[in-house]
């Protein structure tokens, strides 16, 4: 009795296991006459169609291959300015040039110009108070500096020794190192900067970039040498509002900083980082000549910041006076703050190409098949006539032996009709829809 059943259950699990591997779908096409499903199909075509052609094809130049722009960038600033500060020192009164105020001479990619400056002349190796603003560097008597202790952000060891600050104010550790240390305390009410009047700079941007794809090469300068050219390159400054200004590689300092939204003055005291960038959007089907760029300008730092605000550093020049038949060296340091503009060129070009029109063409035809489903879920779903819809657009086949075929021979030609055994045989194969969606 018991191995009879497990025989049978057997025989249940292979037979169901059967008939869910050997099944087979096949469409079945319904003609359902809906205005409301028309209309939705109709409207869901129409829409997919416009998305393809007007979006991916026209608007986003579907039919183009695209290649990235390779990219070099040459800087050269012009410019002088004269500052008059006697009552500074380490100043004065001093004409600065492009030597001066470019640190370094070139930069990959970007290029650093000095509009303010802390300078500490000659500096030399020797013993000397330490910064009284540097913490740890008070004392009260010589046990407070232990003989070679380092502060984190000292100017050198100790000696030993607690002696009278440079101001004569208060007492602080000696040390040995670059004497005097330097004091920044007589700039800090300036509202304007040293070189203040390097706002007129002028800053030459040479641009070359290349398309290897399309072999195509551009640069930001006329190709061909003509009098018109000429006269327009040694004249022009760029100007945004100007149709042709605008192409001008020859910028103001002024100009850039304002074009990202700051004022230069506010600026120049604290120093800043700008980016400029060069735009080239090319489009390969028209003439080469029409491959220009755009210029647009953006500050990366931001002035607001209450912590390392800014853009400083330290460098110094040295050099070595004869006394007493031997040479010292001494060092001038400067602390240079001002304004480094890094140069970011982008760009792309399109050419027509058969290619990736099939392939977006395809590919967005391929959506045609969302407006079957979509209307599929109506009709089966959501239509008071679901049910009636439903019933003729599933047919179960379960086996060939469900059916038999008669052939009737008439005048008008033969046929095959396919009944079933065990079910209605007024249940044809083939359904016109004649229910309502209302």
């Amino acid at each position: 009795m018991s191995e009879s059943r497990i025989s049978l259950d057997l025989r249940s699990v292979c037979s169901c296991v059967a008939s869910t591997l050997f099944e087979y779908y096949t469409p079945r096409i319904v003609h359902i006459k809906s205005k409301k499903v028309g209309f939705i199909n109709r409207f869901l075509q129409l829409v997919i169609l416009s998305y393809i052609i007007g979006y991916v094809i026209v608007y986003k130049k579907g039919y183009q291959e695209f290649d990235t722009c390779q990219s070099a960038i040459t800087t050269k600033l012009k410019g002088v300015v004269f500052s008059n500060l006697s009552h500074l020192s380490d100043i004065g009164v001093r004409t600065w040039d492009v030597a001066d105020y470019v640190i370094p001479p070139q930069e990959i990619g970007a290029t650093f110009v000095m509009t303010n400056v802390i300078p500490t002349l000659n500096q030399t190796q020797s013993t000397c108070p330490e910064d009284p603003t540097i913490d740890g560097s008070f004392c009260i008597d010589d046990s407070s500096c232990p003989q070679g202790k380092i502060l984190d952000k000292g100017n050198g060891p100790f000696t030993g020794k607690c002696v009278n600050s440079a101001n004569e104010k208060s007492h602080v550790c000696e040390i040995y190192g670059w004497c005097l240390v330097e004091d920044d305390s007589r700039y800090k009410n300036m509202t304007d900067p040293v070189l203040f009047g390097s706002h007129n700079f002028t800053m030459f941007i040479k641009n070359n970039i290349e398309f290897p794809k399309f072999g195509v090469r551009r640069r930001n300068l006329p190709d061909v040498a003509t009098n018109e050219s000429t006269a327009f390159i040694n004249n022009c400054t760029y100007n945004a509002t100007d149709p042709q200004a605008k192409y001008c590689p020859f910028f103001r300092l002024d100009t850039i900083v304002q074009g990202a939204g700051y004022p230069y003055s506010a600026v120049a005291v604290e120093g800043g980082v700008i980016e400029v960038v060069i735009n080239w959007d090319c489009n390969l089907d028209f003439s080469v000549d029409d491959c220009l760029p755009e210029y647009s300008f953006k500050r990366l730092d931001r002035g607001d910041y209450s912590i390392s605000r800014g853009f400083n550093f330290r460098y110094a020049d040295y050099y070595a006076v004869k006394e007493n038949d031997t040479f010292k060296q001494y060092r001038n340091l400067y602390k240079a703050t001002g304004i480094i503009f890094v140069i970011n060129v982008q760009g792309k070009a399109g050419k027509f190409s058969i290619i990736p029109l099939l392939l977006n063409f395809g590919s967005g035809l391929a959506l045609l098949a969302l407006t079957t489903v979509i209307c599929d879920l109506i009709v089966l779903y959501v239509l008071k006539a679901k049910k009636y819809y439903r019933e003729h657009k599933y047919l179960l086949v379960e086996s060939q032996e469900s059916f038999q075929i008669l052939h009737d021979d008439s005048d008008q030609g033969s046929h095959r009709e396919v009944k079933r055994r065990h079910h209605n045989p007024s249940v044809g194969t083939s359904y016109e829809g004649h229910g309502t969606d209302t």
